[in-house]
């Protein structure tokens, strides 16, 4: 999140109470965690009147734990489960004072919930930008966040007048999401001693097809206080990470995708009213990055966006394939039966990219969209919510369908944001004759 975020949520629609499961769970998950700080979310029954869902409410704020949640960001690991991480603000107030990460998990493609787990709680210090990505040789979960001092506003820690700037850290876990190492100083390696501000993602990390962890990142630089995006990664595992070069002027929040032929996309938000994502391209793993450009096929409002690939690492760039996907497809054909039909609805989107984001001039109007020539062109634009909206991440799910877990607020409140997810039904992106919005609007929100 950056300084300029100063506007707040109005009001947010309501939701149904129809789904329709267009593709059948392939995968059971065993072992839910047993920790009851927060009841279980189910899922509204499946049903056959329609294709669209009612988002489940997974962050509430001011539920008696924080005040506030926001920032968003969802993986599935190797194993299928599915994790939804967020910062949890204790003090219920910006990117300052008391925030810690925190985490629900899914077993069963977001069906269920497990109650609310604690990652990392570093004192009154900020915790933010969560920026995951999974290990597909090995399944550990990688999680690189920022450390600021509590006490300091992002404007302060910019212009330095902080006691400390933004630090880097990482923190791991080997048993899908259920336990975490105590989080490690990264710093040295990842930033230059005068930067200020200082964020990872937010949302998702990719694993290049050479194995490569790449975490898309941004900064401040001295004195003028400039925005600028850039990578850190890691060639061993996790064990060290290492600090790529800077992006031009006016970038900051990012999020980075493969291309087929091995070149890395950073795909950012402008911090210079452009109106538009920037997009940088490095053929070197994120080492060095081409003269950003407008993507004038991709507006924003200065907004955090979601990108996503439909290919595994080991086909291109990106997190590890979902049960079920096409680089699965061998092995779990035989699990599918009577899934035939659907699945093959599902395949329409094989080697398409996702963006996700508000595309207007305001935050509101969440939009899907789907490129099928690696970003060149995204012919294919759903609305997923009409009203206000912010942060954003995407997951493919082991069934099959795609996870949304995005930020919204509720109408006659204060400022209070719920981060709600939605399992959405590859069938409704290519269904041309459902123009409405996935989440309908009946002027409750």
């Amino acid at each position: 999140m950056l300084k300029h975020d100063r506007w707040q949520l109005l009001t947010l629609r309501g939701a149904s109470r129809c789904v329709r499961m267009m593709l059948a769970s392939i995968a059971v998950f065993a072992s839910a965690y047993s920790s009851e700080v927060l009841p279980v979310v189910r899922a509204a029954e499946p049903s056959t009147s329609g294709a669209r869902a009612v988002p489940q409410a997974l962050f509430v704020s001011n539920d008696g734990t924080f005040k506030r949640y926001r920032i968003p960001s969802l993986i599935v690991t190797k194993k299928g489960t599915l994790l939804a991480i967020c910062e949890g603000r204790v003090d219920g107030g910006g990117l300052t004072g008391n925030i810690d990460l925190v985490l629900r998990r899914s077993l069963d493609s977001g069906l269920t919930w497990q109650p609310l787990q604690k990652i990392a709680d570093l004192g009154d210090d900020t915790l933010g930008n969560p920026c995951p990505v999974v290990d597909r040789e090995t399944g550990t979960i990688w999680l690189p966040f920022t450390r600021s001092p509590g006490k300091f506003s992002e404007a302060q820690i910019v212009a330095g007048q902080s006691n400390g700037p933004t630090t880097v850290w990482v923190t791991r876990s080997d048993d899908d999401g259920a336990t975490w190492s105590e989080p490690r100083d990264i710093s040295a390696t990842t930033r230059h001693d005068k930067w200020g501000w200082y964020g990872t993602g937010p949302g998702i990390g990719i694993q290049l097809a050479n194995g490569r962890l790449l975490i898309p990142s941004y900064h401040t630089e001295p004195g003028s206080g400039m925005y600028r995006s850039h990578a850190i990664f890691s060639d061993d595992r996790g064990a060290t990470w290492k600090l790529g070069e800077t992006v031009g002027e006016h970038t900051a929040e990012c999020q980075a995708i493969e291309r087929r032929d091995g070149a890395v996309v950073l795909n950012m938000r402008g911090t210079n009213k452009q109106f538009f994502r920037s997009i940088a391209i490095s053929r070197d793993g994120g080492q060095t990055w081409s003269e950003p450009k407008l993507d004038r096929n991709l507006p924003e409002p200065a907004c955090q966006a979601a990108l996503l690939s439909s290919l595994g690492p080991g086909e291109r760039g990106g997190v590890s394939p979902p049960v079920g996907s096409t680089s699965n497809r061998d092995a779990s054909n035989s699990n599918r039966g009577a899934d035939a039909a659907p699945l093959a609805k599902a395949r329409a989107l094989e080697n398409v990219w996702l963006f996700c984001n508000p595309p207007g001039a305001t935050r509101r109007n969440l939009t899907l969209r789907v490129s099928r020539d690696e970003g060149q062109s995204w012919p294919i634009s759903k609305l997923i919510d009409a009203g206000p909206a912010e942060y954003s991440c995407l997951a493919w799910l082991p069934d099959g369908q795609i996870g949304l877990l995005y930020e919204l607020s509720r109408a006659g409140q204060t400022y209070r944001p719920e981060l709600h997810f939605a399992r959405i039904p590859t069938s409704w992106l290519t269904d041309a004759a459902s123009p409405e919005p996935f989440v309908p609007n009946f002027n409750t929100r």
